[in-house]
This record gives structure tokens, C-alpha cells and sequence, in this order.
């Protein structure tokens, strides 16, 4: 299958045919066996060990992902010669899809792949990766990445540990980072200061003299991974470890955030997978009043919207799989993955917001099938809440992340990268035509074809009237961004499920298809009119609402019944069935 090329955040004013973007019933035999492999280690060597990697057995943790690399599981998109695979993000995907089923496994999964060894592929010199790269592959060292500080978490440019350049060339590090995932037991930290106080620069550094974990962090979830403040005090780090260029410290931070914010999306994705299945288990074999309670229309209900919503995380997942590799076109270039990063970061910050609450959903109700069996610790439906919660914050955090996706479209727009701005001129000369109703289709699809249509032109709407408010001062209204980024979220994860479902031509993925682009579409129309009357009133607002209401005619679809058969088959199955 040829999935094509295509701009970052086009999909918004462009139809994509059925057969256009890549979907997970298109993954390879080989990958398929490579998913495989990573969900049969878990299943086998690291579910059952959760208990002890809560008791901080941090060379028990490190034990699992040496073996894990020595599966070539930590190098899956890594270059043959730097001891990797070198295989596609589609097979990174179903590998972090795996790691996903443990929560604790994820999060040392993520900061040693996405956070350690990305930015090493992306900015490291030939010398900096035949140096660090192959042992962190092979699991021989594990690593982790110091950004965040007490007073600069979300504004990371704001950090104000310091490098000081000394006369032989070297640098000193002084100052303390927090939060770092892995950092009692890293031997190598992806580190952010400021040369002089000013350059804020990236630093490869070691563990060795100056540099010191503190405490492990009394966390409310992930009990079995390690997160530590890092403690800097004149660490010297040589002139040869500084990654990518001084003063440049910005672009490794972003751009290695929009990988782990993709590679998040993944590792949500297989954790709701599992936990679909085991709320099934639980429904069947929970009897109340004579009969199990999975013969409830309520819990059936709860059943088939959570695994509706990982339906969508994962048909956005692999479409924006599809997408990279095929700008990517198998070439592993430092260059090469830097501009697919950048150009994708816009599907990356939706997946991040999209799955970390998608699957704040599915814990949430999976501890409400549980009843009272799932407040407590006998059961792991108690810990998969609050492991959960945190995917909401790190990566950046999700307001961020909604801060983020229209920001970067709207630049793109106004950089001339992205036609954003015609697409909306059109669409205004198009709303004052007079138009012919559309009589609903029996063609399967057609109506949620032609809903997702009109939630482009809501999305349309909301961007182009905020543009023509607010001008530069929209980065203000952060309510309406806000209210734009949730529209644009819905656009692409309704049209994603929508070609997926066409492309999978079955009855099971038409249903979750239709339920989740009608509910989408009543969830586009209610922001919508929220973003509008905050940005206008009087007859302005009246004419506006009467616009969205021309464009927003959505034809009403049974959901009831469409998500009764999909709970039927999660109940048959005992898992997620898509």
C-alpha cells in the first residue's frame, strides 16, 4: 500500500481518499511478528513482575530492558550500524503499543527510546552516536532526559541551570533538573542548561562526579519506575558532548518531545487495549441481581465507548505512522527524521492530547465496572487509574498541547506553508451561495463522509474568524484556542476512523466508525458556538450561528444499537475487538 505524502495538517482542508492513509490491519507479517514478540515479554516476563518493580528493584527494571533490547526491541528505528533494526515507525508503533500494557515498563520504555536515544539520532554527531547509541540499544546503559525544573516545568526555556564554559574548552554544569523518568539508576542524561546563563544548549552527560540522583519521588502512580530530581554540581562535561549546537538547545528539546508525544500515543494505545479486555473478563464473571452484569445495557454502554475511543486513538496513531514513513521513505538521516518530526509535530500534540485522556477513560471506567473491587489493590483496575493520570502531564502538558495545535497551524497558514487562509476565504463565499439540502444516503459511510466534511468547515469557521478577531493578540485567548484545538482534534480523529472503517470494509469497524464521527460532530457543533460567541455578539454572532447551522447538518444514527454490537463482541472476544 502507498500511503501518500502529504503536509502536516493538510487533512484539515483536503479530502483523503479511502485507501490513502495506512491503518493498522495494514501492518506487515513482519511487523505483526515483531508486535508480537514485545506483547508476548510483557505478558510473559513483566506483567507478572509488577508487584516487584513497585518494591524499586531498580536492577530488576534495568534486568528487563537489557533484555528487551537484546530482543532488538529498544532499536527498532535505529540504523544496523549503530546496533538497531532499522526497520519503520509503524513497527516502533506496535512495539511501543506493547510496552504499553505496563504502565511502570512504558514510562522506562519511553525516556530510554523516545527521550535518549531520539535526540542522539536526530542531533548527535557520527562520533556522539557510535559512542552512546549501540549500548543504549543493546540495554547495556540506560538513559534519561533532564529538562524540566521546580520553577520551569511547562516553560522550559525559563530553566536556569547553568553551563560554564571553562579555558580548556569543557563546560561545568551546575543547577537541579526534576521529574526525571529513570533518574535513580540512568548512566546517561540528555541535559538542558544555559551557556553563560544566555545559550540554552543540550549536554550529553554521564554519570560520574557532580552528577547525583536525589530521592526517588513519592508519585501518586507508576510505583515501578524511577523518577528522581538531578542534581548538577560543576559536573564537567567535555567540549564533544555537546548535542547539536549551542544555543540551539530549543530545537532538541521540541522536537525530541514531538517523537515522545507520538510514541505516547502508542504506549496508551496497547494500555487500553489490554484494559478493555480485562474489564470485559471482570463484566462476565461479576453476577449482581441473578445474572452477570455484563447483561447490562449501562455496562454495555461503558464497554463499547471505551473501546469506540481507542478505535480512534489507534486509527490516528497509524495514520500518522503511515505519514512519517512515507516522508521518511526508509532513510534513517539525522536530517531526514528531524524534518518528518517537525513536519508531524501537529498530528503528534493531537495524539498526545487524545490518548492520554482517551485512556483517563478507559481506567476510569474500568474502576467503575470493578464497583467497589476496583478501589482497592487486590484487583489492577486501582492501579491502572493511577498510573493513568500522569500522561496528562508530561510530554508536555495537555493545555499545551491545545495551546499548540492551532498555533502551529495558523503559523504554517501565515508562513505560506499551508492554505489555510483561501480555504476559509472559500468557504465564506461558499456559505453566502444558496445551497440544495442533502438528502441522507444509504450508502455505507456517505453520511459520516459527509459529516466529517462539514466539521472541516466548523473547524474552518472557528480559525478563520479568530484570525480576522484577534489578529497577533490571539495567542491570548487561550479559551478559543482551547475550543479550536478540540475541534481540530475531533476533524482528524473522525475522518481517521471514517477511512479506516472504509478501508477495513467490515461491519464492526463501520459501527465504531459511526458512532464516533456522530458523536464527534455534536461535540464540534457545541464548541464551535462556544468559540463564536465569545469572539462576536449581537447580529455579527446571530449571522455566524446561522452560518454554522448551513453547515453543520448532521443526519442523527442510532448509536444505541451501533454501540450494543460492539459490546457485543468485546464480550464475545473477552478483548478489544478492532
Amino acid at each position: 500500500m502507498t500511503t501518500v505524502v502529504t503536509r502536516g495538517g493538510s487533512w484539515l482542508i483536503e479530502e483523503a481518499a479511502p485507501g490513502s492513509i495506512f491503518t493498522r490491519e495494514k501492518r506487515t507479517e513482519e511487523q505483526r511478528m515483531i508486535g508480537q514478540t514485545a506483547e508476548d515479554f510483557m505478558w510473559n516476563e513483566v506483567v507478572p513482575a509488577i508487584d516487584r518493580l513497585e518494591t524499586k528493584d531498580w536492577a530488576f527494571a534495568r534486568a528487563l530492558i537489557k533484555q528487551f533490547g537484546e530482543l532488538g526491541l529498544l532499536g527498532v528505528d535505529v540504523p544496523e550500524a549503530l546496533g538497531g533494526v532499522e526497520l519503520d515507525k509503524v513497527s516502533a508503533i506496535v512495539v511501543g503499543e506493547a510496552a504499553g500494557i505496563s504502565a511502570s515498563f512504558a514510562a522506562t520504555f519511553g525516556a530510554q527510546t523516545g527521550l535518549a536515544i531520539t535526540p542522539l539520532l536526530c542531533f548527535g554527531t557520527e562520533e556522539q552516536q557510535k559512542k552512546y547509541v549501540p549500548r543504549l540499544v543493546s540495554g547495556e546503559i540506560l538513559g534519561a532526559y533532564a529538562l524540566s525544573e521546580s520553577g520551569s516545568g511547562s516553560d522550559a526555556l525559563a530553566a536556569k541551570a547553568r553551563a560554564t564554559r571553562q579555558p580548556d574548552g569543557s563546560f561545568t554544569l551546575s543547577g537541579e533538573k526534576m521529574w526525571i523518568t529513570n533518574g535513580g539508576f540512568a548512566d546517561l542524561f540528555i541535559v538542558f542548561a544555559k551557556v553563560d546563563g544566555e545559550a540554552f544548549t543540550a549536554f550529553l552527560v554521564e554519570r560520574g562526579p557532580g552528577v547525583t540522583s536525589g530521592n526517588e519521588e513519592h508519585k501518586m502512580g507508576l510505583f515501578g519506575s524511577s523518577t528522581t530530581p538531578l542534581i548538577l554540581q560543576d559536573a564537567k562535561v567535555p567540549a564533544e558532548n555537546v548535542l547539536g549546537e549551542i544555543g540551539k538547545g530549543h530545537k532538541v528539546a521540541f522536537n525530541v518531545l514531538n517523537y515522545g508525544r507520538f510514541k505516547l500515543g502508542a504506549m496508551c494505545s496497547g494500555g487500553a487495549r489490554a484494559i478493555v479486555g480485562e474489564a470485559a473478563k471482570y463484566a462476565l464473571e461479576r453476577r449482581q441481581f441473578g445474572q452477570p452484569i455484563a447483561n447490562f445495557g449501562a455496562i454495555k454502554h461503558k464497554l463499547a465507548e471505551m473501546a469506540i475511543r481507542e478505535y480512534a486513538v489507534e486509527s490516528m496513531l497509524y495514520r500518522t505512522a503511515g505519514l512519517i514513513d512515507a516522508m521518511l521513505q526508509g532513510s534513517h538521516a539525522n536530517e531526514a527524521v528531524l524534518a518528518a518530526l517537525e513536519e508531524f509535530a501537529i498530528e503528534a500534540s493531537i495524539l498526545k492530547v487524545a490518548s492520554s485522556e482517551m485512556i483517563d477513560y478507559v481506567v476510569d471506567e474500568n474502576v467503575q465496572i470493578h464497583g467497589g473491587n476496583g478501589f482497592v489493590r487486590d484487583y489492577p483496575a486501582e492501579r491502572h487509574y493511577r498510573d493513568a493520570r500522569v500522561n496528562r502531564i508530561f510530554e508536555g502538558t495537555n493545555e499545551i498541547n491545545r495551546m499548540l495545535i492551532p498555533g502551529m497551524l495558523i503559523r504554517r497558514a501565515l508562513k505560506g506553508g499551508l492554505p489555510l487562509i483561501p480555504a476559509a476565504k472559500k468557504l465564506q463565499d461558499e456559505i453566502l451561495q444558496p445551497s440544495m439540502p442533502e438528502m441522507p444516503s444509504d450508502e455505507p459511510l456517505e453520511n459520516e463522509r459527509r459529516a466529517v466534511a462539514a466539521m472541516k468547515k466548523a473547524a474552518l469557521m472557528i480559525l478563520g474568524t479568530a484570525m480576522q478577531t484577534y489578529g497577533e493578540k490571539l495567542t491570548d485567548q487561550q479559551e478559543v484556542l482551547v475550543a479550536a484545538a478540540d475541534i481540530i482534534i475531533d476533524v482528524f480523529a473522525a475522518e481517521s476512523v471514517l477511512l479506516r472503517a472504509a478501508d477495513a470494509g467490515d461491519a464492526l469497524h463501520q459501527a465504531a466508525a459511526q458512532v464516533f464521527v456522530t458523536d464527534a460532530a455534536g461535540r464540534v457543533e457545541i464548541g464551535a458556538r462556544t468559540a463564536l460567541a465569545a469572539m462576536s455578539d449581537g447580529d455579527t454572532l446571530r449571522t455566524l450561528l446561522a452560518a454554522l447551522r448551513r453547515v453543520m447538518k448532521i443526519t442523527p444514527v442510532n448509536t444505541v444499537r451501533l454501540r450494543r454490537e460492539v459490546a457485543e463482541r468485546v464480550l464475545a472476544g473477552k478483548r478489544y475487538p478492532l
